[in-house]
């Protein structure tokens, strides 16, 4: 007798960090359901493609849309298949995607993500497309099945939604209010990721360092910050993104002083101009940003800052450019994530009276990109000669494989090709190296390792390796438990962003 084989699932994501927590879930919730992934390369040749869309930038809708199109004739080849859009667009669009691509059979929203795997279902029997948008967040993302892309490092979501209303800014309308967790309940989830062998988390939300507004604690975060540092086996802390509105000075005490809050902090600038931060209603101007920087250099000197950048916002001049350029030579970021803006309907900015003409917002944002380079350079520079403590990575150095070498990061999350020890390394395990070289978006280590030490993250991404190798499944953690996690594994070896 002939034993069916199991469906096949892929998931593909656009957007931020909270887009990839979402898919991490999406991917837990099918393989719950019963689904196996997809292999490397599947390129939609799968039973169920997810699109999780983002909506921040100009061309989304074409993106999506053009890629649906290229899966039409390959779904109508393939009896069964089916094809579900989530995430931002979805959330904005709505009915326009079944519309547009009747091919499409579920449409989901940020808000239930959770429902994927029913929605599916009923698509399947009812054989019609399955339309769902709740207004409302049903689940916090950390609290669905997960299936991690990476063993020894997760995201951990604090907060959803956004109370700012930036004037170019889609995302709070789509994500809705603010909505905080209750700091035990993620407390209790990292504590069930480090027993699963994690040694690294992101805290993430749309603003994450206004965490608090919604359970009433202006210095939620600070203390969620400090209470991390007092989880045994949890070697770094990051989180992303924060706003500069309320990045208090607790926020750096709490960072100077919890030895796993990591060094790094990505800070979103937008603009240098007051003016142009006025029109984008963002709620700082240039001299409290660049105090903040000094405040969180003064406390934490090897920090490395970075930022996000938007050339070209309606009615900038070419002062408020160079007001920009201004702040860019003052804080020395160690790399800026720049883009043009890009108009959204919907949004305030999209009918602003001047917006500016492509070909000079183009100018404008290759003579920003040119300083940043520089600036780039120079910083890693300083690095040249240090000692770092590197967290290998899986599959970050494109060219490891013919350079002979591996790839970690460093506290401060900057990128180091390291040269590949004799001893076994894993990702997940810890390496000393010295740096001996600097360009401007990594460093090289091109010595000898100092030392290499085995942790439990090396461990759990062996098992998880093993695991998937006998038989292919996912990471799949369910509901985090409440209270203390069971006892941790006995290590072996020598021990262990849309704002």
């Amino acid at each position: 007798m002939d034993i069916p084989s199991a469906k096949t699932y892929e998931v593909r994501t656009y957007g931020c960090q909270m887009n990839v927590h979402d898919s991490e879930r999406l991917s837990g919730l099918l393989e719950q359901a019963g689904y196996v992934r997809a292999p490397e390369g599947s390129d939609g040749d799968a039973d169920v493609v997810v699109f999780n869309t983002c909506a921040v930038r100009e061309n989304a809708d074409n993106r999506l849309y053009g890629n649906l199109g290229r899966l039409a004739p390959r779904k109508a080849s393939r009896p069964g298949m089916q094809i579900a859009v989530g995430g931002c667009l979805a959330q904005k669009d709505r009915d326009t995607i079944v519309k547009k691509a009747p091919w499409v059979d579920v449409v989901f929203g940020t808000h239930n993500i959770g429902k994927l795997p029913v929605l599916l279902e009923r698509a399947r029997v009812q054989e019609e497309a399955q339309v769902e948008i709740a207004e409302s967040l049903e689940a916090f993302p950390s609290t669905l099945p997960t299936r991690r892309e990476s063993a020894y490092a997760a995201w951990v979501s604090i907060s959803v939604g956004c109370n700012n209303t930036c004037t170019f800014c889609i995302v709070p309308a789509l994500r809705g209010k603010e909505k905080d967790r209750r700091p035990g309940d993620i407390l209790a989830e990292v504590e069930a990721l480090v027993a699963e062998g994690v040694s690294e988390i992101t805290l993430l939300g749309q603003n994450v360092n206004a965490y608090g507004s919604d359970i009433g604690d202006r210095e939620a975060f600070s203390k969620l910050l400090r209470a991390c540092g007092s989880i045994e086996g949890l070697e770094r802390v990051r989180f992303t993104s924060p706003h500069p509105r309320d990045f208090t000075d607790d926020v750096i005490a709490a960072m100077a002083e919890t030895p796993n809050v990591m060094p790094q902090l990505h800070m979103p600038l937008q603009s240098g101009s007051d003016t142009v931060l006025k029109a984008m209603r963002r709620s700082y101007r240039q001299e409290r940003y660049l105090g903040i920087i000094e405040k969180v250099r003064a406390a934490i000197p090897h920090a490395a800052i970075t930022t996000d950048i938007i050339v070209g916002f309606p009615g900038e001049t070419e002062e408020d450019f160079e007001q920009t350029l201004h702040v860019v030579r003052e804080a020395r970021f160690a790399q800026a994530f720049t883009f043009q803006y890009s108009k959204r309907p919907g949004t305030p900015a999209a009918t602003m009276d001047d917006q500016i003409p492509k070909e000079v917002v183009q100018a404008r944002y290759e003579r920003l990109v040119a300083l940043q380079e520089e600036i780039s350079w120079e910083e890693n520079k300083k690095q040249v000669g240090r000692t770092l403590e590197l967290m290998v990575a899986e599959g970050e150095g494109r060219k490891d494989g013919a350079t002979h070498r591996l790839s970690g990061r460093a506290p401060d999350n900057r990128l180091v090709h390291f040269t590949k020890p004799e001893q076994d390394v894993r990702p997940g395990d810890v390496v000393t190296v010295e740096v001996t070289y600097a360009a401007p978006h990594h460093l090289l280590a091109e010595g000898a390792v100092l030392d290499v030490r085995r942790t439990r993250a090396g461990d759990a991404w062996e098992k998880r390796n093993a695991a998937e190798a006998a038989k292919p499944k996912g990471v799949l953690l369910g509901l985090p438990k409440i209270g203390a996690p069971e006892p941790l594994p006995v290590a072996s070896g020598s021990g262990c962003g849309c704002d």
